[in-house]
């Protein structure tokens, strides 16, 4: 703050004036009023010499965080014109700051330096990726409507909508150096556990009424599949689907993803996509865990070579007749806890409200179970008959894997109570005279009815409809059952602790479709798409990234409070001269705060601090 008034004046007015650098904007303003020089002769006989002093105690409170101002408020006065077609609000949000934070550690802005090194790029690349990505996890919208709401963020970059398109195409160019790159950059923030290695595809449809033509590579004459093609979903909806699978550590982190048309078999995208991580990670050494869907015998095959291993849960279902006796007898189950002998149905009878059974309603039974299942390698060896003659044949392999079956009485009473309720609409439904108004599906109710049909001579067949109590009793015997299959020979404590983290994966994927909206796309080209799906990998690692950081150092924040947090973090300009807080503080602030140190948690902030602060973070 600096001395001002009218040197020409034989009574002068002494004010203490501010410099503003808002931005690219400077400016100066009045914060202080002390009075004309006729006044201040009434308290001092020096007015010039004691307001300069004033001033300099001004400016020591300055620099430790102190300064009072006054204000003038005109009631009449109108907000400036504008020629938009509607109003926008003044708030900008500086809750970004903390993502930024994590993203300067990813160097991005050296991965688009050398990826557009000799290329005439008329935009900022890492602008534009990191705003995209800031409002995936902010602020979800169409790229459209997240560049109209550019200048919501305390920065309001300037970049044009074609600049996003372009940017979009170029990052698809880049996939898999993109992916290599952000996985090899993440481990400066978070030291990676790639000894586990968890897998799991899903589905994205689209709001299109037709799938994508193939289209005919000009060049090499090869076809392309379009990538919104009909596929199996769990919504059941009528849609062309995109299908992603995803590779995650052991913390929930992800390394790599894939996509592929919707019409894909999820089976055949485990393998190529684990060549690719084995390119990232060169002779590595995991263990691959997976659902039944993702748990075929090529990919255990497949996993038991090279001192890679396999932990994919097995259909109790689907076991041959031999090992389904095995299960089914009561014989050489043991405690999970202790290891102690124990039977299915003492473990079925139980009084599961005697207290002293509590501990035992919460442990599971256990047994484990040889089966070793032989494979056709893709090879072929010579083989001699008995007559002599040379015969070539198909080359057998042995895969060694054992299955551990559990047994839950807490399991299977949820079973029960659930398939109880299906019996009892299935019989309303009965009751109605009208089963063909629900579908069919593996889950409904109908498959607990079972038609018949009467006829007499020469009379037409009366259909009927009753229920099938065999069908409720065989799925029964499965209540509470549940299997893993692997080639470990470690402890089946270790091994199902192991696998039971395989929700974390399912977690990744609902907060990329409910948290950061990843449909609907509003794309239709291959490269846009395959792009689109990476801005919301990226955020989603960022976010990840983030909660591990946060749990490292005792402060875990759920998904919903970080991001709400985040969100609310706006700032409103209060006449250039400062910026005041428009949220209070949490928990998620303090954690936030304490893991970057960066003095977000104030109620004012001075435009100085704020350009520091985001001009220190993007070095």
């Amino acid at each position: 703050m600096k001395l001002f008034y009218n040197k020409n004046s034989k009574d002068p007015i002494y004010y203490a004036q501010m410099g503003i650098r808002n931005g690219e904007k400077t400016t100066t303003r009045n914060v202080k009023k002390f009075g004309k020089h006729s006044e201040l002769l009434k308290i001092t006989d020096d007015p010039l010499a004691y307001v300069k002093e004033e001033i300099r105690k001004m400016n020591e409170e300055y620099r430790v965080g102190k300064v009072a101002f006054t204000l003038s408020a005109d009631f009449n006065e109108r907000v400036p014109l504008s020629q938009d077609a509607a109003s926008s609000s003044a708030w900008l949000n500086i809750g970004y700051f903390f993502l930024q934070d994590l993203m300067k550690d990813l160097k991005l802005k050296d991965f688009f330096r050398e990826k557009t090194i000799g290329r005439k790029v008329a935009f900022d690349c890492y602008d534009i990726h990191r705003f995209l990505t800031y409002a995936r996890i902010l602020d979800p919208l169409s790229k459209f409507a997240t560049w109209h709401k550019l200048d919501t963020y305390y920065e309001k970059p300037d970049f044009d909508y074609q600049h996003i398109l372009r940017f979009m195409d170029l990052l698809e160019e880049n996939y898999g150096d993109y992916l290599a790159w952000l996985y090899k950059q993440s481990n400066s923030i978070v030291k990676r556990d790639t000894s586990v290695l968890y897998y799991d595809c899903s589905n994205f449809y689209f709001e299109c009424e037709q799938p994508d033509e193939e289209v005919v590579d000009e060049v090499t004459g090869e076809v392309v599949s379009g990538m919104r093609q009909y596929g199996l979903s769990k919504e059941h909806r009528p849609n062309p689907i995109v299908e992603m699978g995803l590779f995650m550590d052991s913390r929930g982190i992800p390394i790599t993803m894939c996509l592929h048309p919707g019409n894909t078999s999820e089976q055949l995208t485990a393998i190529p996509l684990e060549q690719e991580i084995l390119k990232m990670l060169p002779g590595a050494k995991f263990i691959y865990c997976a659902d039944a869907g993702l748990g075929s015998y090529n990919i255990r095959k497949f996993n038991s070579m090279g001192g890679r291993a396999f932990i994919v849960t097995q259909s109790v279902k689907k076991l041959s007749d031999t090992l389904k006796k095995a299960v089914f007898n009561d014989y050489d189950y043991r405690l999970l806890s202790d290891d102690k002998p124990v039977s299915i149905e003492g473990m079925k009878t139980f009084d599961r409200h005697d207290k002293e059974n509590l501990k035992l309603y919460n442990d599971s039974a256990y047994k484990v179970i040889d089966a070793d299942r032989a494979l056709d390698l893709g090879l072929y060896e010579e083989k001699t008959l008995k007559n002599g003659r040379t015969v070539r044949v198909k080359a057998k392999g042995l895969l060694k894997q054992h299955i551990i079956i559990t047994f839950s009485r807490k399991t299977m009473e949820y079973q029960r109570a659930v398939r109880s309720r299906q019996v009892e609409r299935a019989k309303r439904l009965l009751a109605r005279n009208d089963p063909e108004e629900i579908k069919k599906g593996p889950n409904d109710v109908k498959r607990f009815m079972k038609r018949t049909a009467k006829t007499e001579s020469g009379e037409k067949a009366e259909v009927t409809y009753i229920l099938d109590e065999e069908k409720i009793a065989e799925e029964e015997k499965y209540d509470g059952y549940y299997a893993v299959a692997t080639n470990l020979t470690d402890p089946a404590k270790d091994i199902l602790a192991v696998s039971s983290k395989r929700y974390q994966i399912e977690d990744c994927f609902r907060i990329m479709k409910t948290n950061f909206d990843g449909r609907p796309v509003n794309h239709r080209l291959r490269e846009r798409i395959h792009a689109h799906f990476l801005i919301c990998y990226t955020a989603l690692l960022v976010y990840r990234l983030l909660e591990a950081r946060l749990d490292d150092q005792g402060t875990h924040v759920t998904v919903e409070d970080l991001i709400t947090t985040l969100k609310n973090m706006n700032v409103a300009n209060v006449h250039d001269v400062e910026y005041m807080a428009l949220y209070n503080g949490s928990k998620a602030l303090d954690a936030l705060t304490r893991l970057t140190m960066l003095p977000l948690d104030r109620l004012h902030y001075r435009p100085k601090e704020l350009n520091g602060m985001i001009k220190k973070i993007l070095k």
